[in-house]
């Protein structure tokens, strides 16, 4: 299993000696599997079957499928078995004498067992058809999930590697913003009007600089790229985990940006929260 989207379509049909089954699969987005099903009466018995067959290959989305099914003209036509009418004269001569007031209309010969037939329809049969047309239909139905999830997934890291970039230039520009914020600072206190220890310059100095310290969100940034590069290789549903991980992202962006005091880690803090938002919009179609 691949990365899935969880919007997809699928369709199909077959002709069968009583008509012709058609066959649609339709999703979109949903938190759980969700399965609506629109099927016909002589079909509406598989309706248990057929959950269980999506099911089984689908974890999450809201999934439409309908079965339609079209007789061929004729099919169940009534025929009368002439045979039978045949005895029934026979039977009606030999009793009349029994029954000498006996009349029979034909409306009431049509209501004897035997004299009426219908072609009919094999309904397991039909049944079996319809679940074989299901399963080809939903193999192409998983597939174009994995094809759409395979352009998700590579949007994705089209992202997760601008991140990383922005990472790499945050971490690049920090010994300077640094430095400048250590001279800065220096330059106030040596313009106060009265001596200042140089114990307690060093002191002040020192908590600055730590409340400008981001090395840990960008450690954690990292880690975070790369568990998520991980899970988009996992061969299972992953829609859930991605979206849990991304709000681990949205964290450190947010760190990064109430630390900033220069407008390149400002810049760079808004950068992140606008590719993480794009990356949640993808997220939120796979499966």
């Amino acid at each position: 299993m691949s990365i899935r989207s969880m919007t997809a379509f699928a369709g199909g049909e077959t002709t069968t000696p009583w008509g012709t089954l058609a066959c649609e699969l339709r999703s979109v987005n949903h938190r759980f599997l969700e399965i609506a099903t629109r099927l016909p009466d002589e079909l509406r018995v598989l309706e248990p079957a057929l959950r269980e067959r999506i099911g089984a290959r689908i974890s999450r989305g809201k999934v439409d499928v309908s079965l339609r099914f079209r007789a061929v003209e004729g099919a169940g036509a009534l025929q009368v078995d002439r045979e039978r009418l045949a005895e029934l004269s026979r039977l009606a001569r030999e009793l009349e004498a029994d029954f000498p007031g006996l009349r029979t209309d034909f409306s009431q010969l049509l209501q004897i067992p035997g004299v009426v037939k219908g072609e009919g329809t094999d309904a397991a049969a039909l049944q079996a058809e319809a679940l074989a047309l299901l399963d080809r239909v939903l193999d192409d139905f998983v597939a174009a999930r994995e094809r759409e999830g395979a352009k998700l997934a590579q949007a994705i890291v089209d992202r997760l590697d601008a991140i990383a970039t922005i990472r790499e230039t945050v971490r690049e520009c920090i010994p300077a913003i640094r430095e400048g914020q250590r001279t800065r600072l220096e330059t106030r206190l040596a313009d106060l009007p009265v001596p200042v220890d140089p114990g307690r310059i060093e002191q002040e100095l020192v908590m600055a600089l730590q409340k400008l310290d981001v090395d840990e969100e960008l450690d954690r940034l990292d880690a975070h790229l790369a568990e998520a590069r991980r899970v988009l290789k996992l061969r299972e549903a992953v829609g859930r985990r991605l979206d849990f991980l991304l709000q681990e992202f949205n964290r450190e962006a947010n760190t990064l940006g109430s630390k900033s005091v220069d407008s390149r880690t400002s810049s760079a803090a808004i950068d992140l929260k606008v590719l993480i938002d794009q990356i949640r919009e993808q997220v939120q179609n796979i499966e």
